[in-house]
């Protein structure tokens, strides 16, 4: 009888993931968290951690991956099967600023760790689909803006990251930013503000 095989990840793989797992933990805790704080919280010496990640630099860059991930499978939640482009980018807006707040330190991290360009790149395929939608809407009518919708996008784009940094830095109340940036969003692409409003609070769940 031949041997079952299994998809069970390895030794390393499961340290890999719980290093990257407590590293976002610390991280998100003391921003400042070093590579040995890091090994300690994870119950691995430090030589593990490098084994993995040669810098704190590298450990960073990972997460920020995972985070894209993670935005980009939201974004593309929020607008499946949605017809409208206001709710459509009300409702992806809404599903992006979840997983971002939950990630705001580690982008503020990544900002000084990954090049801008890195940035770009990494969030090109969301920025891409935040295009579709937009077009749409001023193809339709729906939005009114002087930018095409290329530019648009990489506005809101760097608006989502002033937002958040806003939120770090005390400035806007983490419990108010996701509805507040989503209207803000809408206002730009000349929703009136008593409409994007009225759309966020009857979408937001």
């Amino acid at each position: 009888m031949a041997a079952m095989t299994t998809d069970s990840p390895s030794r390393a793989e499961v340290n890999r993931r719980r290093i990257l797992d407590i590293a976002l933990t610390e991280l998100l805790r003391d921003p400042d968290a070093s590579m040995d704080q890091i090994a300690k919280a994870a119950g691995v010496v430090r030589r593990t951690v490098y084994g993995h990640f040669p810098n704190r630099e590298a450990l960073i860059s990972t997460l920020f991956e995972g985070a894209v991930q993670a935005v980009e499978a939201a974004h593309a939640a929020g607008r499946a099967g949605v017809e409208d482009p206001a709710e459509s980018l009300v409702l992806s807006t809404l599903a992006v600023w979840e997983i971002a707040d939950r990630y705001r330190l580690l982008v503020a991290l990544a900002q000084h760790s990954v090049t801008v360009q890195g940035m770009r790149e990494r969030l090109a395929p969301v920025r891409g689909a935040f295009v579709e939608v937009l077009q749409r809407g001023l193809d339709q009518g729906v939005f009114e803006s002087p930018l095409p919708a290329p530019a648009l996008a990489y506005a809101h784009e760097q608006m989502l990251f002033a937002l958040m940094e806003a939120v770090n830095d005390g400035l806007l109340a983490a419990e108010e930013a996701g509805r507040s940036a989503v209207i803000t969003v809408m206002t730009t692409v000349g929703v009136p503000l008593a409409r994007a409003t009225e759309l966020v609070t009857k979408l937001s769940r």
